[in-house]
């Protein structure tokens, strides 16, 4: 079991995912005394109890005031067995970009419902995004079932309206009241038809663990290090996939091949190396790499144009005619994207960038499977996407290899002249 767990909270508005969270910390003893001071003290003109818990996430002036999220708030907490990272995230429509950002590196989604509505247009909609964005393992929390008189009727009908949603996923349905604390740390006695583990006590034991080590080798470079004459190594993370001195890797986008002679970290070297370590690679051969290129062993997807599923950030549209700084691994190139999306929404758009990039699928790989898209005008990051798989265009191939046909040509000749001459020959023969 992983040490670490990183966890999400989506559903619709005032579902209680603040106050669910702020319960959580408060009775795993994960909140600081001035913090529980200060939250008392903010609470006496409320109407939550002695203790508003949502208000340990609510920090923003606007989310106390209205009484809603609007800012993803993180959260650090352990217990004695597992360390945790907790991502309250918006419930509103209109703060869709924040939730998608909070779930984007979360391993597990508690996904809260308010047993008096059961499953909403907005939950359902939080719901698909956490599905996009590859997440696999679900908590449904069925919240406020002290004011449905904690019915198993309506517990089970929500259970099962969640499972058809999520249906070839692992989920778990857990009937809480987080403001009484019922199911939150400990089992409640007023739930004893339901046999199931607490909430804290289900995240403390779930099995998450992606092994990236079974997945193949990915090595995005992040630094060409030359301290001396007689020293080149290419610094980086370990995105997937396992890496033994001795191996060979290709480089991309040249395609070349080569051999891994030495495995360097801070503590000396390695005869093995696996994700997510940080190392840096000695090859035997004197390539032409510098940062953005990619190590690899064996195949994944390498094209200029690609489908991918687009979350819009910005507040201004996107045009298909502007061109926008795209983002991949330690990779950025120019880019266009063929559709237009309003801020929070959510399509498939073909994407064109003006270098081809070396990329997996995004349910195969989250890291080589995703992008940002970043306005150059304002470096604002105005979308992130995550590629389906790559377009081959036969147009677009048939320009692409004709170039690279007279590339070559040029390349082979002799002199200048000879070049020009091959150059003319070769299109008078494509025009004929």
């Amino acid at each position: 079991m992983s040490g670490l767990l990183r966890i999400c909270t989506a559903g619709s508005v005032d579902d209680g995912k603040s106050t669910l969270i702020g319960r959580l910390l408060y009775d795993s003893q994960g909140i600081y005394e001035d913090q529980v001071h200060s939250v008392k003290a903010a609470s006496k003109n409320r109407t939550a109890g002695p203790v508003d818990f949502s208000l340990f996430t609510d920090g923003l002036r606007a989310e106390r005031e209205q009484g809603i999220t609007i800012d993803v708030a993180y959260r650090y907490f352990a217990t004695a067995h597992r360390k945790f990272i907790l991502a309250d995230t918006p419930g509103h429509q209109q703060y869709t970009r924040n939730m998608a950002t909070g779930a984007s590196t979360a391993d597990l989604a508690v996904l809260l419902v308010d047993a008096r509505y059961g499953l909403l247009e907005q939950s359902r909609r939080h719901a698909q995004i956490a599905l996009l964005l590859g997440i696999s393992h679900y908590v449904v929390a069925v919240n406020k079932m002290d004011l449905v008189d904690f019915s198993r009727e309506i517990f089970d009908s929500i259970s099962k309206d969640f499972n058809e949603l999520l249906q070839g996923n692992n989920v778990h349905t857990i009937p809480i009241s987080a403001l009484k604390g019922d199911n939150v740390t400990t089992h409640s006695e007023r739930t004893p038809w339901y046999e199931g583990p607490s909430l804290l006590t289900y995240l403390e034991t779930i099995e998450v663990d992606e092994d990236l080590t079974t997945k193949p080798f990915r090595f995005p470079i992040q630094l060409v290090l030359r301290p001396s004459h007689d020293f080149r190594g290419y610094a980086g993370k370990i995105e997937s996939g396992v890496i033994h001195r001795g191996d060979t890797v290709t480089l991309w986008p040249s395609g070349a091949t080569t051999t891994v002679v030495q495995i360097v970290t801070y503590d000396g070297e390695l005869e093995e190396a696996h994700a997510p370590m940080a190392v840096t690679l000695v090859l035997s051969d004197a390539l032409d790499i510098s940062r953005g290129d990619m190590l690899s062993i064996g195949t994944a997807n390498m094209g200029k144009r690609f489908d991918a599923n687009v979350v819009w950030m910005d507040e201004r549209p996107s045009d298909p005619k502007r061109i926008y700084l795209l983002k991949h691994t330690t990779q950025t190139v120019r880019s266009e994207i063929d559709c237009t999306l309003s801020l929070n929404d959510i399509g498939q758009a073909t994407v064109s960038t003006s270098q081809p990039l070396f990329f997996d699928q995004y349910r195969d790989n989250r890291s080589t499977g995703s992008f940002i898209l970043i306005d150059p005008a304002t470096n604002f990051t105005a979308g992130a996407g995550m590629i389906n798989g790559v377009r081959h265009d036969a147009d677009v191939m048939e320009r692409e290899n004709l170039a690279a046909q007279l590339a070559k040509l040029a390349r082979e000749a002799k002199s200048d002249a000879a070049a020009a001459q091959a150059m003319r020959e070769a299109l008078d023969k494509l025009l004929s």
